[in-house]
Order: structure tokens, then sequence, then C-alpha cells
């Protein structure tokens, strides 16, 4: 048996499963410390269905801890950026487009030294190790806890990374250090950023992981504990101490694989409703589309592996107003986790989307007769503008005029009709409320290589297999059952700006968890990024 869950903004949901089938499900309010939420969630689930502790062979988790933390500038490490790159790209520094509100959430502070190589891995100039030690003496002097190394064109050679990273560690024993090769891909102020993210994070992480398997040992259970990447992957424990940035978009990327299998529509647009945002995704062979271009964190422009997801401050727990001048307006903020306390049908004082919705039929939550005499016409053109947020949405999302198959799922679901205009087929799969926790429980290990390589006169093919099988070898140490690694992605983009025939090649391979891995995923392998 598995256990799955995802702690969103206002829910925290838990489902019980054993191979494909749902054994119980359980949607708890997410509690402050959070931890106490899982714990409620774990009793409800052991309620619905009593089961072993021992029984149980792993626990899957998506969680919101971090992107949170970044969104509200909270709870972040003084952070060094250190850069390998003069004499290039001294024009602009590090933290050059950031807000100034992260920068000083971080203590941002920027380094750049002698180092670096070029895309076909040749040097731009030696590293300087002395320039090294003089920026890590400078950090310790400031109080920085988390350097973020960088090194230009560092995915196809990372040497210079590593040397600084071993200095870095030498001048300041117990410092975190990210290294950008290990985050990012080809793009070096997104690469560098999220490299820096994922320092300011590294503390945060470390708090937050021995929260979450002190809350599953807490309830006697004994296996290994996952948490969800954003790519719909599996990582263990000190992976995610190390790499806290990859679970950023875990909470929609789970609904969305939560969504395929309960659907069995492999290709199709998914609709998450949660109770503080919706999330509008497009899977593709059962996994989601990832984002093409650069994804925007905080403000903040980075290029690691992230689902393209339109979001939308609208769910159950959005607030409702009726304004004399503009008429119903939903949202943007949201009531969250006090939903159960705040909302009219509770009993509390405060108008939600919840309350429209089971004032227009479309829901029984609560005590129906609290909402019963609400304006009809503030009910109607409530859920008229919910339904075009939506089917915006949606429509942004295509890549083609054919209609896509609609997949709704999420506790907030209930907002939406059977029928979206412009949609294909709107489904509501059994178990939808839960999606997102089913996704956490079936997650699987990724493998990826994302390199620049020369392609020779007829080498094409060689190249491809060696980073596809690259990619397969990856998924397997990090975990995954060989006899089932699939690839599920391959891409090649020519770089014509560059001499040598130089063509990006990207390869994605998955398998199902092996649980007799010794060494559980780990992610072991650092993926290439």
């Amino acid at each position: 048996m598995r256990i799955g869950i995802d702690v969103g903004g206002t829910n925290t949901d838990a489902v019980l499963m054993d191979g494909d089938r749902v054994l119980a499900t359980v949607k708890t309010a997410t509690t402050e410390d959070v931890t106490s939420g899982i714990m409620a969630a774990l009793d409800g689930l052991h309620r619905q269905r009593a089961f072993a502790p021992a029984a149980v062979r792993a626990v899957m988790i998506g969680t919101t801890h971090f992107v949170n933390a970044l969104l509200e500038a909270r709870g972040l490490a003084p952070t060094a950026a250190l850069r390998l790159c003069l004499p290039a790209t001294a024009s602009l520094p590090p933290l050059v487009d950031w807000p100034r509100r992260m920068v000083d959430a971080l203590s941002g502070r920027a380094y750049l030294v002698h180092g670096g190589h070029e895309f076909d891995g040749r040097r731009i100039a030696a590293l300087d190790e002395a320039e090294v030690r003089r920026a890590a003496e400078d950090m310790g002097r400031h109080g920085v806890r988390s350097v973020a190394i960088t090194s230009v064109f560092s995915p196809v050679n990372a040497e210079c990374e590593v040397r600084a990273a071993e200095i870095v560690a030498a001048e300041l024993p117990g410092v975190a250090v990210s290294l950008s090769h290990e985050i990012g891909r080809i793009g070096l102020l997104e690469r560098e950023n999220a490299t820096i993210l994922n320092a300011a994070l590294r503390e945060l992480a470390a708090r937050i992981v021995d929260g979450l398997a002190s809350s599953v040992a807490g309830f006697g259970i004994t296996a290994p504990l996952y948490l969800s990447q954003n790519d719909g992957t599996l990582m263990d424990l000190d992976f995610t101490r190390r790499h806290p940035v990859a679970t950023l978009a875990s909470g929609p990327t789970n609904s969305m694989r939560g969504a395929a299998m309960l659907s069995n529509v492999d290709t199709c647009a998914v609709v998450d409703v949660g109770g503080t945002t919706t999330d509008v995704g497009v899977l593709r062979r059962g996994f989601p589309r990832e984002a093409t271009t650069e994804v925007t964190i905080a403000g903040i422009r980075t290029n690691f592996r992230m689902p393209d997801v339109v979001s939308l401050a609208l769910g159950g727990g959005s607030r409702v107003r009726d304004d004399a001048t503009t008429g119903a307006r939903v949202g943007p903020d949201s009531v969250g986790y006090e939903l159960t306390s705040r909302a009219l049908v509770f009993g509390g004082d405060t108008l939600t989307a919840t309350d429209v919705a089971v004032a227009a039929g479309r829901a029984e939550i609560g005590d129906p007769d609290r909402v019963a005499r609400l304006d009809r016409d503030l009910v109607r053109a409530t859920m008229d503008q919910v339904v075009a947020q939506v089917a915006d949405a949606i429509d942004r999302m295509r890549t083609s005029p054919e209609p896509l198959p609609v997949v709704v799922v999420g506790g907030g679901s209930v907002l939406l009709p059977d029928a979206l205009p412009g949609a294909g087929s709107v489904r509501r799969p059994e178990h939808f409320p839960v999606a997102n926790a089913i996704g956490a429980a079936i997650a699987q290990i990724g493998g990826e290589v994302d390199r620049v390589f020369a392609i020779r006169p007829g080498g094409r093919d060689a190249a491809v297999a060696e980073a596809t099988q690259e990619a397969v070898d990856r998924a397997v140490a990090a975990g995954a059952d060989p006899a089932t690694v699939r690839v599920v992605d391959v891409d090649e983009v020519p770089l014509p700006y560059l001499p040598g025939n130089a063509t990006r090649i990207r390869v994605r391979a998955v398998g199902d968890l092996d649980l007799a891995y010794p060494g559980g995923t780990g992610a072991a392998v650092p993926e290439e990024p």
C-alpha cells in the first residue's frame, strides 16, 4: 500500500492506495504548522480503512511550503551569488533583474570571479581560486549562510562549479552550497536565478523535511518518504534538502497526473480548482506539458523544469463582493484554510464562492438555508464570471484550433458546470476532490538529460541515442524499476548562432518506483539540467 498526501493552501488531502485501487480518501483543513494537518489526515485515513502502519510501503507528499515562502518572501536564508565568468558577462551581474523586496528578503550579495566555459567546453578563463577564497571570506564577514555558484555554460562543463564549491566549503564550513548545473538549464541568468532561489530555501528545506518526516514517523509508519517534483516524479528527503526548488509546482503537477489516472485520458486540459487558486494545465501522453520559455516565480525569471500552467486567483474560498459599480467580483483574495469557519454555509460572516455554488444548486455543503436568500442576480453573475475565467484560461493553453477534452478535479471544482464554452467534453472523474493526493501516490521516478551536442555529419542518431541511454540510466540510478523505464519526451533544437552544428538535445525518461531499491530514489545522480 501507498499513501499520497498533498498539502495545499486551504486543504490537506490524503489517499490510501493499493496499486491503482483507491482504498480511502480524506480532505482536512491545512493547519498553520502543516504537520498537525498531516497527522489529522493520516488519522482520517485510518478511521476509514484500518491499516497496519507496517503495511505502508511508501509515503509521497506534495507541499506548497517552498513556493509560499518565495511568494511571501519569508524564511529565506542570507544568500550570496558567486558567478564564475570573468572577463565575460560583467555587464549583467547576479540579481540584476530581481525585485528589490526579494533581494532584501535574502540579504542578497553578488560576486564575479574569473572562470567559466564556452558552449563547446572550451575555457573562457581558468578558475581564479584566490578570487574565490577572497569572495568566500567576504561572505563570511557578512553572515552569508547559503551560496549559489553559477558558471557560464556549466551544463556543458561543470568542473569550475565543482572546484569552487570545494573552496567555499573549506573556507565556510557548514554553509549550504547550491550548484547551477544541478538545477537549471542552458541560459545563464535564468539558471543562476533558479540556483539563488534554491540556495535561499535550503535552511527552510531542512526544517520542513524534518517536520514532515517526524509527522509520518509519529504515526508509526517506517516506510520511505518521498516528495513530488515539478515534473510529476519523486525525490527522497536528502535530495529535497539540497534541491527544494524542485517542489515549487508539485501541487498542479500532482493534480494533472491524478486526473490522467482517474479519467483514463492522457491528452487533455486539466482544471484543478482548489480553495485558493485554480490551475489550468495540459497533459501530453499522461505527463504535464512543460513550459518552453522561462518561468517567473515571485517576479524572478527561471528556467528549470516547470509545468506549463495558468494559475487563477479563484477557488472555493475566494471572497465574493457585490460592487454597485462593477457588479459581482470574485477574489482575488481568499479565506483559505479558514473556509470552514468563515463561509456563510458554515455559520461564518464572509460571502465566498462556495456559498454561491451552494446557492446555485451546484454543491451540497454546510447549511444551504444560510444562503437560500442570496440575490439570484448576484448568484448568476458570479457563476458566469467563474466560468468565463476558466474557459479563457483553457483557450490560452490550446496550441491547435481543435477543442481540448477537459478533466475537472479539485474540491473547488463544484464551482464549474458540466459544460464549458469552447471546450471539448468535460469529465469529472470519481475521487476528483483528491486527485492531487492520488497524483502524488502514483508518481514515478525520472531521469533527464539536457545538453548541447556538436553534431558531426551523420552523427545525429548517435547523439540522440547517447542522450537517451543517459536519461534511462539516470532514472534507474535514481530508483526506477529498470523493467518499467520508458522515454516520454525527446526534443532537438538546432542552435544556428553557434559553430560546429550545435544542437540542444533533451531526453526525459520515467519509470515506476522500485520499492526494493536500497537507497530509495534519492535522485542519487543529479539530473543534467
